[in-house]
């Protein structure tokens, strides 16, 4: 059974089509997403329309948590080293985005579960514990097992790091489990600012790295009337994080 998985859409609609089309191509019997679908992006409402017509399954993301729950931001920001700045402008484009969004929108937000589980394949959003702190891709065996050993499945499937990689690591649980990252569709932080999802082929994963228009995505912010539209182009324009 192929699987295809997907995440952090972040709004990115001329991203979105191009996986789309690639999608058309590799032909999965399964699509699942990883949340995150649509703060921080030109098209917030027609991401989420596409992805409830299509009926996709999925898990809840921590900026989906931010639109339905304000209040989940003002937690991890207070638990958080970063500057001010950053969590200023998140507010802002969160409260432009809840606004597009609409209440029906919000609560079908509200309502993705945090756990999907598919066959040997458990996928969370960040973490089982949290939808806001994730492993990057350099922890170590022990520290991937620990967080998602309780997943209970031989292989797990997160996002929200914006960095795409597999690992095959040690478990006393299986002999072996797999993690892997499906990167992200929109803002990636790993320098290449293709759209990135997760291919699995029976229990052989693949990253698929999708060519998009950002000119044309860096057009529809500009106009999209987001607040700090210009800091989210930056970030498209590099492919890595920015500061606001």
């Amino acid at each position: 059974m192929r699987i295809a998985i997907l995440s952090d859409i972040h709004g990115n609609r001329t991203a979105f089509e191009a996986v789309l089309a690639d999608l058309q191509q590799t032909s999965p019997d399964l699509i699942l997403h990883g949340g995150d679908l649509a703060d921080a992006g030109s098209s917030p409402v027609e991401i989420v329309d596409r992805i409830g017509d299509l009926g996709w399954q999925g898990v809840v993301g921590n900026t989906d948590e931010m639109l339905f729950r304000p209040e989940s931001l003002e937690e991890f920001a207070s638990q958080s080293s970063a500057p001010l700045s950053p969590w200023t402008a998140i507010r802002q484009m969160a409260a432009a985005t809840r606004a597009m969004l609409g209440e029906e929108r919000i609560a079908w937000l509200r309502g993705l579960p945090r756990v999907q589980i598919q066959g040997p394949i458990a996928l969370v959003h960040a973490s089982p514990e949290s939808l806001w702190r994730a492993p990057t891709p350099e922890a170590t065996d022990a520290e991937l097992e620990s967080v998602y050993g309780p997943l209970g499945q031989p292989i797990a499937v997160y996002g929200h790091i914006h960095r795409p990689y597999i690992r095959s690591i040690p478990s006393p649980q299986l002999r072996e489990r797999l993690v892997a990252n499906t990167g992200s569709v929109s803002l990636s932080h790993d320098g290449d600012r293709r759209a990135s999802y997760l291919l699995m082929e029976g229990p052989s994963p693949t990253i698929r790295r999708v060519e998009y228009d950002v000119e044309k995505e860096l057009k529809a912010l500009s106009s999209c009337g987001l607040p700090h539209a210009d800091w989210i182009a930056r970030a498209l324009h590099t492919g890595s994080p920015q500061m606001p």
